[in-house]
């Protein structure tokens, strides 16, 4: 096996740990925690778990705040070979529980508010080791009181190794869970840093909290903002601003409804984030109107980047609040749909014509005419090839391709002549009536350009759209 089809984040991280020493990793709630400690964390850790009788290739249920335990057990799995599951707490009590039973973890590692809903909700009866982590339970162990002073020989793994289990939110169906390799994990620290030429010692401010371990890879500082991170639209502004300011920070990460409530409170009291180089939001299109009231904070020629993707396949696509405010957000308003940029290195990005079944194997014959609305799919090697007990939604949402997968995004969307992607809404949220088939994303952008409207959304009531 050659070198290059070895990688693992883990062994990233720790070679970026041994250059920055004691810059600080991770700052929350004031307590700083320098690359050396969380290296020794995860070196400890990744041979304690496995002499607990935790075995390669088992999974292992992580529902833990963002902290320095969440950061440490998620590199220490890494590097032992174990398969972290990873699920939004915001899906749900009984999305949750199902997300467990599918998973079938040999341990979980949980806060003391996790053990109680496992307890309360039988969850995980599949594990044989339970530890609680960034607080305290009687009777179940720490996760500090696994840190092993024995070293754990752990050659780098094999890129087609599986890494993780990455739940995806549920919110256009039944969460499923995404089966991440050690090469995607790679390939997106690769891109993430080539994409934003990010620098180590950068000060980040993440407030997706997984977002933070690209942070640590990237050797950059992880400021944890005091939110609640599963309702960033309920943000106080002061929680994000705060550190940002305080920690002079070069990068931001939040959802368009973050932005939207930063800006506001920006705008109103006259703020200006000097130090930020710049920004990121993912999950939804961000509307013009925020990106420009957002904008007035940054220093000129700062840009806010919004990259399209999704938990299977991220990122796909790349484009800068530049662009968008000074061509594509004119062409939103008149019913092109949402422009998300060009195709970022390695993504081969196609539009299909509209099927509901699946697609046994790729064919160039599946393609739609150049210019013409269809399904987005994306083949690259940040594309997930499976999901774990699904079969069913794989055979839906995977078409074979050689030795490789291509993914169907489930999106709708075009390509224009520049070579950038358009996206015009979710396939299973399109509109057919009597008279054709209706796209919300095109519709939607035509009534949402009025100032008086916040927000539309197209529906089929019987037979008939409604706006």
């Amino acid at each position: 096996m050659t070198t290059a089809t070895r990688v693992d984040v883990a062994s990233l991280f720790l070679e970026t740990a041994r250059r920055l020493g004691d810059i600080p990793a991770l700052i929350r709630r004031g307590e700083i925690t320098p690359f050396t400690e969380l290296a020794r964390d995860v070196e400890r850790l990744s041979s304690g778990l496995l002499r607990a009788g935790l075995n390669p290739g088992e999974r292992v249920a992580l529902l833990v705040p963002p902290s320095r335990d969440l950061y440490a057990a998620t590199f220490a799995m890494f590097r032992a070979g174990l398969v972290p599951v990873l699920i939004d707490p915001g899906i749900g009590f009984k999305n949750m529980g199902r997300c467990l039973a599918e998973s079938e973890p040999a341990a979980f590692i949980g806060s003391p508010k996790a053990h109680l809903a496992r307890i309360l909700g039988g969850w995980a009866p599949t594990s044989r080791l339970n530890i609680v982590a960034d607080g305290f339970v009687p009777g179940i162990p720490r996760l500090r009181d696994f840190q092993s002073s024995t070293p754990l020989d752990a050659a780098p793994k094999d890129m087609e190794e599986p890494a993780a289990v990455l739940f995806t939110s549920g919110s256009t169906g039944a969460p499923k869970g995404a089966l991440y390799t050690h090469g995607i994990f790679a390939a997106q620290v690769g891109l993430l840093r080539s994409l934003f030429d990010i620098k180590e010692g950068e000060v980040s401010v993440p407030t997706f909290p997984l977002f933070g371990l690209f942070d640590a890879a990237l050797g950059q500082t992880c400021v944890l903002p005091e939110m609640d991170f599963t309702r960033p639209g309920g943000v106080d502004p002061r929680a994000v601003i705060g550190p940002l300011q305080k920690y002079s920070a070069q990068q931001l990460f939040g959802s368009p409804a973050l932005l939207d409530r930063l800006g506001r409170f920006g705008e109103k009291h006259g703020i200006a984030l000097p130090s930020l180089r710049r920004v990121m939001s993912a999950g939804a299109p961000v509307p013009a109107r925020v990106l420009e009231r957002f904008s007035k904070m940054l220093p000129a020629g700062v840009h806010i980047f919004t990259p399209y993707g999704a938990t299977e396949a991220l990122p796909v696509a790349l484009i800068g609040s530049d662009e968008i405010l000074e061509e594509t957000a004119a062409m939103t308003a008149m019913g092109q749909g949402v422009c998300v940029g060009r195709p970022v290195a390695g993504a081969e990005v196609d539009i299909i014509r509209i099927s509901d079944a699946p697609i046994k194997a790729w064919d160039g014959a599946l393609r739609a005419i150049p210019g013409e609305i269809g399904e987005i799919v994306v083949k690259g090697p940040m594309v997930s090839a499976s999901y774990l007990g699904r079969p069913e939604a794989a055979a839906l949402s995977k078409i074979p391709d050689g030795a490789r997968v291509r993914h169907r995004m489930g999106d709708l969307g075009r390509l224009d002549e520049k070579g950038r992607l358009w996206f015009c809404g979710r396939k299973a949220q399109r509109v057919r009536t009597p008279d054709g088939v209706l796209y919300t994303i095109p519709v939607e952008g035509v009534f949402n350009a009025h100032p008086a409207v916040k927000r539309t959304a197209l529906v089929r009531v019987g037979h008939q759209a409604v706006l």
